[in-house]
């Protein structure tokens, strides 16, 4: 059964990207049009165009070695030997008008061939596309050579063709910079305001995503609804959260802000454990032990901390210490753990929450939306083991407690300045289920179930042009336990490890009801108790 491609051109779907202006060729163009079927190039390589296009990354998986053409075979070994350049001059030089052309007319050539062979999946999809955009660029090489006009060198053939595969199959402009190994975060302000945020810190300015902020939403509303789910992305639904190929996760938001606003974030750590982030300085040896029996002793545990402060990493961490067999259920609004893509775990569901749309129902809902309490209650029927929740916003929580319940173990996320202020949130969080549930009843809720929450902590690096440039730096700030105890405010906090200035927290106190099922998963009390002595022990 043939895969549809989301990225190639269909004529009937008012979302084809060819239709945007951010595709379209210039209204003001010269009038020597070429022949029906063929984009004609005016670049120059005399002095004029000393701008020459730079290579820009497109493909992820390598051509097979059965390309349809000789030429195309000999053309792919060629660009195995080139470095790939990305990031934010890669698309120097580009003519998207051009590329828009070609675009298209691969577009339709490939939609061509898929209508003549079904059994074409998407990587094959992907295969064919390439070899149709290499020999429309080397059929206009040799017709302009003919024609006794100078061609383009093979490695501009090569701009020209990841540009168009990037247009055909992936992200446009975006592409270069989201391939970019050296970039964290991607900020645009408008189309043409944009920010490379890279993992040591530095910000430099990026070049423009698109011809105008117009082009920008119509291309962020075909990204929207080529998502494996189908995000809205209008006046209507003025927030789009979607997850892009390779892991990295956009934000985009439009009519509530000045200008459409996105944000790429990139995960640059996926499969890891506790040691692998020990390593980093983001926790302490001691505390890779612990939070690893933690797990095993199936001691339900909230990540907080701060945006960027790298609690989805964390959260893979731990989950690194669940028993490879163990059935997990993942929930979150964008898939970001990743988890069924790990060979570590080899039962993994993962949930993910849909908007809706269209019209809001008599049960104030729009049609279609599926919320994380409503898969959180549909889990129960399928014997999990762990329950992980990406992001506790609302008053899901109360269903995860509820899963709790009857799979302990859980782990969550949820943003938080402090340990404390993550236990209010969560409160919080709790009541806005309605007004049927009571301050008492919510508290109860989040100190009966909840043991341990780990708090990061987040350090941006200094900014270029600072005297002292340093990275980003983020580590365990203070592991809290959590028990229902004071009266006044329903719960009784502990710090296990205490917060230390300049790095992860240490030793400080270890409960006894935590202390001996830690000791019958592995975890070296005496350590604890020697660390705490060297630090002083417990402070108030």
């Amino acid at each position: 059964m043939t895969q549809s491609n989301p990225w190639v051109s269909d004529p009937d779907d008012p979302t084809d990207p060819t239709s945007l202006p951010l595709f379209a060729g210039d209204d003001g163009a010269d009038t020597d049009k070429p022949k029906t079927g063929r984009a004609r190039s005016s670049f120059s390589l005399g002095e004029e165009s000393h701008d020459r296009p730079a290579y820009i990354h497109a493909v992820d998986q390598p051509r097979s070695d059965d390309d349809s053409t000789d030429a195309g075979r000999g053309r792919q070994a060629g660009r195995s030997a080139r470095r790939r350049k990305t990031g934010a001059n890669a698309h120097d030089g580009i003519d998207w008008g051009l590329v828009a052309a070609f675009r298209s007319q691969a577009s339709e050539q490939l939609s061509a061939a898929i209508g003549k062979d079904r059994t074409l999946d998407e990587q094959a999809q992907e295969e064919l596309g390439r070899s149709i955009i290499l020999e429309l660029l080397e059929s206009e090489a040799a017709e302009a050579v003919s024609a006794g006009r100078q061609s383009w060198s093979l490695d501009q053939q090569d701009d020209m063709a990841d540009a168009i595969f990037n247009a055909l199959f992936r992200l446009g402009r975006f592409q270069p910079l989201v391939d970019d190994e050296t970039v964290e975060n991607i900020e645009a302000y408008g189309h043409d305001h944009v920010l490379l945020l890279h993992s040591d810190g530095r910000i430099e300015p990026g070049p423009p995503v698109a011809e105008s902020d117009e082009e920008l939403i119509e291309f962020l509303t075909f990204l929207g609804s080529k998502s494996g789910s189908g995000r809205p992305f209008s006046e209507a639904q003025p927030r789009l959260h979607i997850n892009l190929p390779g892991g990295a996760r956009l934000a985009a938001a439009c009519w509530s802000t000045n200008r459409p606003t996105v944000v790429i974030r990139r995960h640059r750590v996926r499969d890891t454990d506790l040691r692998e982030l020990a390593a980093t300085g983001m926790l302490s040896d001691l505390q890779a032990d612990f939070l690893e029996a933690a797990v095993k002793a199936r001691l339900n545990i909230i990540v907080a901390g701060p945006q960027g402060a790298g609690k989805t990493t964390m959260v893979r961490g731990l989950c690194a210490s669940i028993d490879p067999w163990e059935k997990i259920g993942t929930f979150e609004t964008e898939y970001e753990l990743f988890l069924e893509e790990m060979p570590r775990h080899k039962r993994v569901i993962a949930f993910e929450s849909r908007p809706g749309s269209g019209e809001v129902g008599i049960n104030g809902r729009q049609a279609g939306e599926v919320t994380l309490d409503d898969l959180l209650i549909d889990s129960f029927r399928f014997m999990l083991g762990r329950t992980i929740v990406g992001e506790v916003r609302g008053p899901e929580i109360l269903s995860m407690i509820k899963a709790m319940q009857s799979t302990a173990g859980s782990i969550s996320t949820t943003h938080a300045a402090n340990a404390k202020a993550a236990i209010r949130k969560l409160v919080t969080c709790a009541m806005e289920a309605g007004a049927h549930i009571s301050d008492g009843y919510a508290v109860s809720a989040v100190a009966g179930h909840i043991d341990l929450i780990v708090q990061l902590h987040y350090q941006p690096g200094a900014q270029e042009g600072t005297d002292q440039e340093k990275r980003p730096q983020r580590w365990i700030s203070e592991i809290v336990s959590v028990e229902p105890g004071e009266e006044a405010t329903g719960y009784a906090t502990q710090h296990v490890f205490r917060p230390k200035f300049g790095g992860p927290a240490v030793a400080s106190v270890l409960p006894e009801h935590i202390r001996g099922v830690l000791d019958e998963h592995g975890f070296d009390t005496r350590a604890f108790e020697n660390e705490r002595r060297i630090h002083g022990g417990e402070t108030s």
